[in-house]
């Protein structure tokens, strides 16, 4: 059984799954290997309801709540209150799970594995470590969606610009196109990076995209605007 970081005792687990027979399962074999099951809860601000502001050990996540809510944003609001997050997911959600590790995730579990790799996987996060699946690295290695976002011509041409420092409005005049339709391509170049499990929330993060994908040359320093 893995021990907390507070000597001797037995290490908190919660879980978050909107499938009530997926918590039952998950609490019966985690309190049966000696975890102290401190939550259970159908998504992340009922979680953080329970938590009462705060931590466990190990946070068991789903990877897809029915609530809308996204990947990181889920994986990144248990990490803020000091617990590990190891997803579990359904094995055919490979651009969910690269973005999940992204947001910061110690790992991912597929749900089809047996209860007792579970289990082992919740103790390894639970003692600090990071849990290495061979499995999933091979599946986003063999991926080749990941290595590129795959905008097109336009898209490309807008992120060019902006990521190199032009305000939106003047991006847009230089392409001889309304702000409103530059907004919409900034949009969609931002989900399809999400997509691709390599969010871009900002301008510099979208600096970083184009340097990596090579629509902009390697820069010495950051470069750029990060406000919007």
């Amino acid at each position: 059984m893995a021990r907390s970081s507070r000597a001797g005792a037995a290490a908190t687990v919660a879980i978050v799954d909107d499938h009530e027979a997926v918590r039952l399962g998950l609490r019966a074999a985690c309190r049966d290997a000696g975890y102290d099951v401190v939550a259970e809860t159908a998504n992340v601000p009922e979680l953080l309801a329970a938590l009462g502001g705060s931590s466990c050990d190990v946070v068991v996540l789903d990877l897809s709540l029915g609530d809308g809510s996204s990947v990181t944003e889920n994986v990144r609001t248990v990490l803020a209150t000091g617990s590990a997050v190891l997803v579990h997911s359904i094995a055919d959600r490979v651009a969910a799970v690269r973005e999940a590790l992204a947001a910061g995730a110690a790992g991912v579990i597929p749900k089809a594995s047996p209860m007792a790799v579970v289990i082992g996987a919740i103790a390894t996060v639970a003692n600090g470590e990071v849990l290495n699946n061979v499995e999933w690295a091979s599946a986003i290695e063999a991926d080749r969606d990941f290595a590129k976002a795959q905008l097109g011509r336009r898209e490309r041409d807008v992120l060019n610009l902006y990521a190199s420092g032009l305000p939106l409005k003047l991006v847009a005049l230089q392409l001889g196109i309304a702000h409103s339709t530059a907004r919409e391509y900034l949009d969609r170049i931002r989900a399809k990076y999400v997509e691709v499990g390599r969010p871009a929330p900002t301008k510099v993060d979208l600096l970083r995209r184009a340097v990596e994908d090579g629509i902009l040359p390697g820069l010495d320093g950051e470069g750029g605007d990060a406000r919007r």
